[in-house]
C-alpha cells in the first residue's frame, strides 16, 4: 500500500448496519454489518448465493433493504442517492448496452448522462476511457459482436468515465483472458494509488489476494469475517507443514490425538490452534512417523476462505447434532 493510500484509510466510504433482505420468504442477506474504509481496496468474497451481489445492490440504492441501514459516501441510502451516486462508478452483474450501437456510441450515451461531465469534455473522456480498458481498436464495432470479455471492458469504461471517489466492481474479470485480468489488476492498483475506494466482488481468490488491502467474507447471507487482509491472514496462520513419506500414518496419528491435520501435496498440514509444534512432533515420533522437515506455514487466502465458510457450515450442523460436528472434524 502506498503512503497516500495508508493515510486515506481512516473513515468509512460505505457501511451497512443490520442489513437484511428477504425475497418471498427467502433470506438473501441477514444482519450484515459491513464497513468499507476510505481509500481501501476491499475484496468481497463468498460462495455462490452468499448475498454478495444483493448486498452491493442495496449499497448502491438499486434494491430497498427489508431492514437495516446503508450509508454511502456519508449519505443515507437510498434517500441520498442523488448526492452520492455521481461520485460512484459501478459495474454490477454485467454491463447493459444497446446491442445495435458500437462501443463508442454506447459510451457516448453514458457520458451524456454523467452529471459531473461537461458536454465539451465528453469526446475526450470517452476516448480516454476506451484506451484505459484496451478497447480503442474495437470502439467502432457493434456491441452485439463483442465477446464477454470485451463487454466487461466496456462496462468498466462506463464506470470510469470521470474520476470517482468510490468504484464498485462485481466480478470485473468475468470472461477475461489472463492478459485482461492483469490489466484489471493494474487499473485497480491505479485507482488505489489515486486514493479511490474500490469494492471488488470476485471468486478469484488469487486476484483478491494480489490487489486488495481489506477483505469481507460472506457466507449464507451474513458476514463471517472482515478486516485488513494482512491481519486476517496472520490470525489464521497457525499452521505447521510436516514433510514425511508416511502421510496417511501421520494424519491418522494426529487425528487420534484430536489434532486437525490433512494431507497436502507437500506432506501434512497441521492446525496449531489448539496445540504446539513440539507437541505435534512428539505425537508423530511416538507413532513411528519419519519426520523429514517441519516448518510453520503462512495461511493463504484460499485456506482462510475455506476455513471461514466451512466453520460456518459446521457450526450450523452442531446446533442440530453435536455428533455430526465431531464427524466433520
Amino acid at each position: 500500500m502506498t503512503e497516500q493510500g495508508a493515510a486515506a484509510v481512516t473513515t468509512a466510504a460505505a457501511r451497512t448496519k443490520g442489513l437484511r433482505k428477504v425475497y418471498r420468504g427467502t433470506v438473501a442477506v441477514d444482519n450484515v454489518d459491513l464497513e468499507v474504509p476510505t481509500g481501501a481496496v476491499l475484496g468481497m468474497l463468498g460462495p455462490n448465493g452468499s448475498g454478495k451481489t444483493t448486498t452491493i445492490r442495496m449499497l448502491l440504492g438499486l434494491v430497498t433493504p427489508t431492514a437495516g441501514e446503508v450509508e454511502l459516501l456519508g449519505q443515507r441510502m437510498p434517500d441520498g442517492a442523488a448526492l452520492a451516486l455521481p461520485e460512484v462508478g459501478a459495474l454490477v452483474e454485467g454491463p447493459g448496452f444497446y446491442p445495435f450501437l458500437s462501443g463508442r456510441e454506447n459510451l457516448l450515451r453514458f457520458a451524456a448522462a454523467e452529471p459531473l461531465l461537461a458536454s465539451a469534455d465528453i469526446p475526450n473522456a470517452v476516448g480516454t476511457a476506451l484506451e484505459r480498458v484496451g478497447l480503442t481498436g474495437a470502439a467502432g464495432r457493434r456491441f452485439r459482436g463483442y465477446s464477454l470479455g470485451m463487454k466487461q471492458r466496456l462496462g468498466l469504461a462506463a464506470a470510469l468515465l470521470v474520476p470517482r471517489k468510490f468504484v464498485v466492481l462485481d466480478e470485473p474479470t468475468n470472461g477475461l483472458d489472463p492478459a485482461g485480468t492483469r490489466e484489471i489488476r493494474t487499473i485497480i492498483a491505479d485507482l488505489h494509488a489515486a486514493g479511490t475506494t474500490v469494492l471488488v466482488s470476485s471468486h478469484l481468490l488469487t486476484e483478491v489476494e494480489a490487489t486488495c488491502t481489506h477483505v469481507a467474507v460472506l457466507n449464507q447471507g451474513t458476514v463471517v469475517a472482515q478486516g485488513e487482509l494482512s491481519t486476517l491472514l496472520e490470525a489464521g496462520s497457525a499452521n505447521l507443514l510436516v514433510s514425511t513419506p508416511e502421510v496417511t500414518l501421520a494424519v491418522d496419528a494426529l487425528r487420534e490425538q484430536r489434532v486437525p491435520a490433512r494431507p497436502v501435496p507437500e506432506g501434512v498440514r497441521v492446525d496449531l490452534t489448539a496445540t504446539t509444534a513440539p507437541a505435534v512432533v512428539e505425537v508423530l515420533v511416538r507413532a513411528g512417523v519419519p519426520v523429514h522437515e517441519v516448518r510453520r506455514q503462512r495461511t493463504g487466502l484460499e485456506d482462510l476462505f475455506a476455513r471461514l465458510t466451512e466453520d460456518t457450515a459446521t457450526a450450523e450442523l452442531a446446533e442440530l447434532d453435536p455428533l455430526v460436528t465431531e464427524e466433520a472434524r
